[in-house]
């Protein structure tokens, strides 16, 4: 098992920035983002294999950036121009195979989730 901690989260303006990290406790192929409101699925953000590759939802691209550490151990969301609809619950995933979809069933491990609440 792979044990997942996010931090980073807040409260902010919109047009303001945070940035998002997530401490694995081991290594996997594919780390991604999700978010959730109170009555709506948990949606795809963004995700990166640990050879690179990167996906973004169509609504962040642009405006939020993925990477990971070089021990590939921890993961990091940058997010800038946020805006209100990006409010919501954002959960740390792992998983053994990366695809461009985000799909919440392609990852086994999630974290507890950090709050990000943007006001406008």
């Amino acid at each position: 098992d792979v044990d997942l901690a996010e931090s980073g989260g807040g409260s902010v303006q919109a047009g303001g920035t945070l940035r998002l990290s997530c401490v694995a406790s081991g290594v996997t192929v594919a780390m991604a983002w999700f978010r959730q409101v109170p009555g709506k699925e948990r949606e795809g953000v963004a995700s990166i294999d640990v050879l690179g590759p990167t996906t973004y939802e169509d609504s962040v691209k642009g405006r939020f950036s993925i990477s990971r550490s070089d021990d590939k151990i921890k993961m990091f969301l940058q997010m800038n121009d946020l805006k209100p609809e990006d409010t919501g619950m954002y959960y740390c995933a792992a998983g053994s195979t990366w695809s461009p979809q985000l799909r919440a069933r392609d990852y086994a491990y999630w974290g507890q989730g950090t709050q990000v609440t943007v006001s406008s």
